[in-house]
């Protein structure tokens, strides 16, 4: 299109140069033709009065004016001989020949005196100047027919170059539009190649997203198997042999009897203290991996124990707050609310330095909603975030839930969890209010 454009101003500006040069050609032709014609005119009237005015000083004048004429006539024949075409020498040659000779003619009577003007003055004019006059202005007119036919023959010219003009722009705009075809032909078969390629790349990322979640699903459900797993064989084999070790020494310890030496008997209670250490640390070992009362009483009372270990174990003042009854939720709810709680708590302990939190858990238009507010130090959530927070996050995008982070430097925290629920995943039959603030 660009050079469609550049030839197009090309030719439009050429166009122009050649209209312009005929017009300005044949209107100073026609000026200098209507000059001639003119000066033929003024030339016969000059001569009349010349010759037929009785006053000799007017006559004079009428003579030096016929001077003026011819010198004005002979330097536009000359104007004119350098415009003429090669059609029109020969008319020009021969208007000129009739001028010259119309000259000659009149070339005597500047010599004649009154009496010679007013004997043959009017034979003169009659017999030599008006026929030559005639003549003059005849061949004049031919030549303005011949130059009216050069304008016409360059008008014919300059439609000739619109004409081809037009041809050329026509040939142009269906190149460009052919081209233009091709490349958007061409860009269309790319673009839908390259949309291909990107669909399925995005259907591999997709895939690959899907099996990255089943994947992380599988690794929790395998992670609370196996804590779940290792929680009852330590409460069952570990707890119960430490147990019966325990029990063991206590029936030693009273079958020393008086006899026994206070040496002995504080060795076996030293024994005996070490089992009982033994027994709570396995025992809080087995509850921290999986609470049985999780499992066995439901999701609020594991609840509510984790608060009073944690209360315990940091003189924070941890309340749990509910609005519903947990014991016919799946165990995949269970098991994300508890451990989403245990890492709010962790880090609360371990991070905020707070003083009270709060957990709050209810059933709200087919959602179970879970709160955990503090009152610590607070963060900045756009430049921290740790590998717990990504585990909650985990935990709840696994059950098609959202979980959002709600924190300010020295404002505290909100952590706040929504989980889809429906009808079908849990039966209400009986539902209560319940706020137990435990510390």
């Amino acid at each position: 299109m660009a050079l469609a454009g550049i030839d197009a101003l090309r030719v439009l500006q050429e166009f122009r140069h050649s209209d312009d040069q005929i017009r300005r050609r044949f209107l100073a032709q026609d000026h200098v033709l209507n000059d001639i014609r003119s000066d033929v005119y003024v030339s016969g009237t000059y001569v009349r009065d010349y010759l037929l005015d009785p006053d000799p000083q007017r006559a004079e004048t009428y003579r030096a004016s016929l001077e003026n004429v011819h010198r004005h006539m002979e330097s536009a024949l000359a104007s004119y001989g350098s415009q003429v075409a090669a059609p029109e020498m020969q008319h020009y040659a021969a208007l000129r020949t009739e001028l010259t000779g119309y000259w000659k003619i009149l070339a005597p009577i500047s010599q004649w005196d009154q009496a010679e003007r007013r004997r043959s003055g009017y034979a003169f004019l009659r017999d030599e100047v008006f026929p030559r006059r005639q003549n003059m202005l005849a061949v004049a007119d031919r030549i303005a027919n011949i130059n009216e036919q050069q304008l016409n023959a360059g008008n014919e010219q300059v439609v000739s170059l619109l004409l081809r003009f037009q041809d050329r722009l026509i040939l142009t705009l269906v190149a460009a539009l052919i081209v233009g075809l091709g490349m958007a032909l061409f860009t269309m078969r790319k673009i839908l190649k390259l949309e291909s390629q990107e669909r399925m790349r995005y259907e591999e990322v997709a895939d690959a997203r899907s099996q990255l979640k089943g994947l992380s699903a599988r690794l929790v459900q395998a992670q609370e198997t196996e804590r779940r797993a290792l929680s009852r064989e330590l409460h069952d084999e570990v707890g119960q042999s430490l147990s019966a070790v325990l029990v063991e020494l206590r029936n030693l310890s009273a079958g020393l009897g008086i006899q026994s030496t206070e040496q002995t008997r504080g060795h076996v209670e030293t024994v005996k203290g070490l089992v009982e250490g033994s027994v709570r640390v396995v025992r809080n070992m087995a509850l921290l991996l999986r609470p049985s009362m999780l499992d066995d009483l439901g999701l609020i009372p594991a609840l509510k124990w984790q608060a009073r270990e944690c209360a315990k174990r940091t003189s924070m003042n941890v309340s749990v707050a509910t609005e519903l009854d947990s014991d016919d939720l799946p165990d995949d709810y269970k098991t994300c609310v508890y451990r989403v709680v245990q890492e709010a708590l962790h880090n609360c302990a371990r991070h905020s330095h707070a003083t009270t939190v709060r957990i709050r858990v209810e059933h709200k238009e087919g959602r179970l909603i879970l709160i955990v507010q503090d009152d610590g130090q607070g963060f900045d959530i756009r430049h921290m975030k740790g590998l717990g927070l990504l585990g909650i996050q985990e935990r709840v995008a696994r059950l098609g839930g959202k979980s959002s982070v709600h924190s300010r430097p020295g404002e505290g925290a909100i952590l706040s969890v929504e989980l889809p629920l429906t009808e079908k995943s849990w039966s209400s039959e009986s539902r209560e209010t319940d706020s137990h603030p435990v510390s």
